[in-house]
């Protein structure tokens, strides 16, 4: 059996349109208490959510359909992703819930689920949760008279992260002189990441934080950093810093306006843990995804790249079973697993400047750790998602340009898991020819779907 509403992170659509509607939440929100009880103790499930308007509205579905099963709700507010994950395991709840569309547009919004241990489910887990979204039994059961759940609102939430968030970092270190502009993106970090860069002592100018429930990722933080390096360039910034609407990946615009990804941000990282000592069996752990170049630069540093699907859940996946502790993808999520259990923006930006304070050198200057060999990669809209091995022209056209590249470059053609999009990736070693050769099998897989 296939799993039909949950995709590579959570559920997600447009908002009360189905799948995304009241009438599932309630009924997930059911399914999720039932799969929780275990124990005789009183069960709860943590709630949090990001800033888009929809949220109210599928925060109180969800809360009222894990009280119905008998189970109360810790409603934490507009939180990052990454933070829900930590209050989940803190709090000894048995779930953690965010409601959230990440980077997706206000209209959007989705469902993220937390096990009691602070890791996403496993895909077998969400199948289950399904089964029992429909399963007469769960129907049956429902507690009545004081043995329904109640809601509270839990006010030290953020205080609670803030605390944990700065224990990645050595006691003696403070950004003091530094200047940093953070991009919230009108999102679910707009209170938290300023006020902690302030707390570590860096001059801090702060955008996107002025949300009203539909500016969410609006021209702004991780997918649209030119505001972020306007900001950088005018005030003389040391760094810049983008959050997505969920604050669980970042992506960062070094002293001279140059945008660094996860690639960048992920080099970075390892070759301060390997020279540290921290890299545990010296393996990063990146998705299929990341530039060729990044492997090449861990190999010479002395360690080695794993590469897993797309997804920061299964790099998180694959990290706990060879017992890695850094991994990411090149859209920036950065998972340090020895301090979090899923990719958490602002602590991977507390431990680049940490980088920065420590080598005492400008970020224009440690990024050269790695050069990305030229990429391109285009998304082409899409009604249905047919299997691309099945597209025999979009095959044929795929063949010809790996036969171009000869062994120099690589064609990458998948189905966004969050979105009704197909990404063409092209690498190679001209930048003109990967932009050339990706729009023309972007071309041909429209013409194939049409």
């Amino acid at each position: 059996m296939k799993r039909k509403l949950f995709g590579t992170d959570g559920i997600r659509g447009t908002a009360n349109q189905w799948p995304m509607t009241c009438e599932m939440a309630v009924s997930l929100g059911r399914a999720v208490a039932y799969h929780a009880l275990a124990g005789e103790h009183r069960h709860r499930i943590v709630i949090g959510k990001d800033t888009r308007l929809s949220c109210y509205m599928m925060e109180m579905a969800f809360a009222s359909g894990v009280c119905s099963m008998g189970v109360d709700v810790f409603l934490v507010g507009p939180m990052p992703t990454p933070a829900v994950a930590f209050l989940t395991k803190n709090m000894r709840a048995d779930a953690g819930v965010m409601i959230s569309a990440s980077h997706n547009p206000y209209q959007d919004n989705g469902i993220k689920i937390f096990a009691r241990d602070g890791f996403k489910l496993p895909d077998e887990i969400e199948l289950k949760l399904e089964t029992l979204m429909d399963d007469d039994h769960v129907e049956s059961i429902r507690p009545t008279k004081s043995a329904v759940g109640k809601a509270y609102r839990v006010e030290d939430a953020r205080g609670r992260y803030l605390s944990y968030v700065k224990t990645v970092l050595p006691e003696n270190l403070d950004f003091e002189g530094l200047k940093v502009v953070v991009d919230c993106a009108n999102g679910a970090a707009y209170q938290v990441a300023p006020r902690v860069l302030e707390e570590m002592g860096a001059e801090v100018h702060a955008i996107g934080v002025a949300p009203n429930g539909r500016n969410i990722n609006l021209e702004c933080g991780a997918l649209y950093p030119d505001k972020l390096r306007d900001h950088v360039l005018e005030s003389g910034a040391d760094i810049g810093v983008a959050l997505d609407g969920d604050a669980d990946r970042l992506i960062v615009v070094d002293n001279k306006g140059d945008v660094l990804d996860g690639d960048c941000i992920l080099a970075i990282g390892a070759q301060e843990m390997l020279a540290k000592g921290t890299l545990k069996d010296s393996t990063l752990v990146s998705t299929v995804m990341s530039n060729m170049a990044l492997d090449k630069v861990i190999d010479k540093l002395g360690g080695k790249v794993v590469r897993t699907k797309v997804g920061d859940r299964y790099v998180v996946e694959e990290m706990r079973k060879g017992g890695y502790s850094f991994g990411g993808e090149n859209s920036g999520h950065l998972v340090y697993l020895d301090h979090a259990t899923t990719g958490d923006g602002l602590l991977a930006a507390l431990k680049l400047i940490a980088v920065m304070r420590e080598a005492d050198a400008p970020l224009s200057e440690i990024r050269k750790v790695l050069r990305p060999f030229p990429q391109s990669l285009v998304n082409v809209q899409v009604a249905n998602k047919t299997p691309i091995e099945e597209l025999d022209s979009v095959q044929k056209v795929i063949e010809e340009v790996e036969s171009k590249l000869a062994g120099e470059g690589r064609v990458m053609v998948r189905y966004s898991g969050t979105e009704p999009k197909a990404r063409v990736l092209v690498e190679g070693p001209d930048a003109g020819q990967a932009e050339n050769w990706a729009q023309e099998i972007a071309q041909e897989l429209g013409r194939a779907l049409a």
